[in-house]
């Protein structure tokens, strides 16, 4: 999906998130599952976090591939319990305005089975590109 309409806004509490925050945001992937997450993927690009009164991370969305003109926003997630509060949606939108700020465009990929997913992008200003076929790989461990 690429951002064609969406109005950037900062989201409001949400935190830059570092490497020191690593656990906590596997933490989060482990309850949500939103997709490949790993230990080092916060090297590829900024990642926002919202964490609830008790300090837990609770949402968080963050930028991953980086192709000519164009950042894709991956690793959006909201803990169950949080949603229904726009977290997510505040999320994408700050992370769209730093990459239009930086001459570039938005895209995201999403699962066509996340009905609920596509929904939300749909209200945000996302357009369905294409439709395509991914095969994730992962090494065998010794």
């Amino acid at each position: 999906m690429v951002a064609t309409t969406v109005e950037p806004a900062p989201a409001a509490g949400a935190q830059l998130l570092a490497p020191s925050d690593v656990d906590d945001m596997l933490a989060l992937v482990g309850r949500t599952h939103p997709g490949p997450f790993e230990r080092r993927t916060i090297e590829l690009g900024d990642y926002l976090g919202v964490r609830d009164t008790d300090g837990v991370l609770v949402a968080m969305a963050g930028m991953r591939m980086h192709l000519p003109g164009y950042t894709e926003i991956s690793a959006v997630c909201t803990d169950e319990a949080a949603r229904g509060r726009g977290l997510a949606s505040a999320l994408v939108r700050d992370l769209v305005g730093r990459i239009v700020d930086r001459g570039e465009t938005a895209i995201l990929h999403v699962m066509t089975t996340n009905v609920s997913a596509i929904r939300v992008y749909d209200q945000l200003g996302f357009t369905f590109r294409r439709e395509q076929d991914v095969i994730g790989l992962r090494p065998t461990r010794h």
